[in-house]
């Protein structure tokens, strides 16, 4: 009878355990009281912490001012919950592609918010995951890393506005992760009715079309400010640098020519997938930069390394001729990309 009492009582001490270990892989949740919010002069609506702490402000971004309103939630635990809004680069399809314009905010976003989470030398790294459309409106994921804290952003841009919605924690939560981020709307975007322009002037009209923008590699395809016009040439194009290649968008091709290709600048940052080249063995130490030019469907048709540690070259060519991007427009019609990825080999211990 004695046996079969501690027998019992050891059970019980052993469920006991059992569901306090359980209890204690669930991570507690840092805020107790949530609330909806949908501020005015925004296009969203998100459930955050309640009283997150605001901040509207201005910054330089090339030759733009960029207003910038961020929504935050922190904890002494370490999350991190933030709405960043950004507007100040107009959206103008017949000036540059929704594709740059993106890549334009991400770039923006990038230099404006990881300060104000950490300090200035903070080491920052943002690697794209996946494509992410939302409700119409070109999208993105991507894993981000501030110093100690990890975790995830979806970035969305709309014809007014650039929102990027961030999750940070010093530990892995994806509950809470994920309640914050699934809970981020968008109302559905309306289609825009067709532009007319009616004059009864010819000249007037005819001049009423400025040439096609070439983006400047050397802006990681960044687009003009709101208001600023792009110097114009002699002929009607874009000046592009000297050491630039000879790939800029030709304004008004022939009636069913084949539209040029365009420079997308360093295109790392805008695939939607690119394996990891696989290392030589012995020294694989050094960054190579591959040349590629990317289809109209968003394929690597052709690919050449052009500087890097010889030996590396071939593995770097290969990973990018797998490299897959989204279709880019330009004025409405897919058209083909050129630019480099760089690939960063590391010796392993």
């Amino acid at each position: 009878m004695h046996s079969r009492r501690l027998h019992l009582v050891l059970a019980s001490i052993l469920l006991a355990a059992f569901a306090l270990a359980a209890h204690a892989q669930k991570p507690a949740e840092p805020w107790a009281e949530w609330e909806t919010l949908s501020p005015d002069n925004e296009e969203f609506t998100v459930l955050m912490p309640k009283n997150p702490t605001t901040e509207s402000t201005t910054f330089p971004y090339h030759k733009m001012e960029i207003n910038a309103r961020l929504y935050m939630a922190t904890s002494s635990g370490g999350p991190v919950l933030a709405i960043t809004s950004l507007s100040g680069i107009k959206s103008d399809p017949a000036q540059y592609t929704e594709f740059a314009r993106f890549n334009s905010y991400i770039d923006a976003f990038k230099s404006y918010f990881p300060a104000k989470v950490r300090s200035k030398d903070t080491l920052v790294k943002m690697v794209l995951v996946s494509s992410r459309p939302f409700n119409g409106y070109t999208g993105r994921s991507y894993k981000l890393t501030l110093g100690d804290l990890n975790g995830s952003v979806n970035a969305f841009v709309t014809r007014k506005r650039f929102y990027a919605i961030v999750s940070l924690n010093n530990k892995k939560d994806e509950a809470l992760e994920d309640k914050f981020l699934s809970s981020f709307v968008l109302p559905e975007r309306q289609a825009e009715p067709p532009k007319t322009v009616a004059s009864t002037n010819p000249d007037q009209q005819q001049n009423q079309n400025p040439p096609e923008k070439v983006l400047d590699p050397n802006t990681q395809n960044t687009v003009q400010p709101e208001g600023e016009a792009a110097p114009a040439t002699p002929n009607n194009t874009e000046a592009t640098p000297a050491n630039a290649p000879n790939n800029s968008v030709q304004p008004q091709a022939q009636q069913g020519q084949k539209k040029a290709p365009i420079n997308g600048g360093m295109l790392n940052g805008k695939a939607i997938y690119m394996p990891v080249p696989e290392a030589p063995a012995g020294d694989a130490n050094g960054v190579v930069l591959v040349a590629i030019m990317v289809d109209e469907q968003g394929s690597v048709i052709e690919a050449r390394a052009v500087s890097g540690p010889q030996h590396l070259h071939a593995p770097a060519v290969a990973a990018a001729r797998l490299a897959r991007f989204s279709p880019t427009l330009l004025m409405g019609e897919p058209v083909r990309v050129t630019g480099t990825l760089s690939y960063n080999f590391v010796k392993s211990n």
